[in-house]
């Protein structure tokens, strides 16, 4: 097992959700550093997770992206209520990049 991408893995995919990662864990652990919220660490550092199983081509990666999903859903509702420009900024990108999943032939590939 190397660092190549497994057989039908999204490799594209994965590596824009690894740069994701990458920015929110290095932009979090500044912003807990200071005292702030954890949840882009947290955030981050999961996402970083699903990237590297969807670069194996695992469904477990899917999974855990829409977990993040269901996790960065759940802590906007509680951060800004119900105010739909906040809600959309804080969702925006992740819901952009979800909509990928919907795609059959990219849920068949991963295993």
């Amino acid at each position: 097992m190397g660092i190549a991408p497994a057989q039908g893995a999204p490799v594209v995919f994965s590596l824009i959700v690894l740069a994701l990662a990458l920015a929110l864990a290095v932009g979090g652990a500044e912003l807990a550093w200071l005292g702030g919220s954890l949840y882009y660490i947290i955030t981050g550092i999961v996402l970083g997770v699903s990237a590297v199983l969807l670069w194996r081509a695992r469904k477990l990666g899917m999974w855990v992206y829409l977990l993040v999903l269901a996790y960065t859903f759940l802590w906007s509702l509680w951060e800004t209520g119900l105010d739909g420009w906040a809600l959309a900024s804080r969702m925006g990108l992740l819901v952009l990049l979800a909509l990928y999943f919907l795609f059959p032939g990219v849920r068949r590939r991963l295993a």
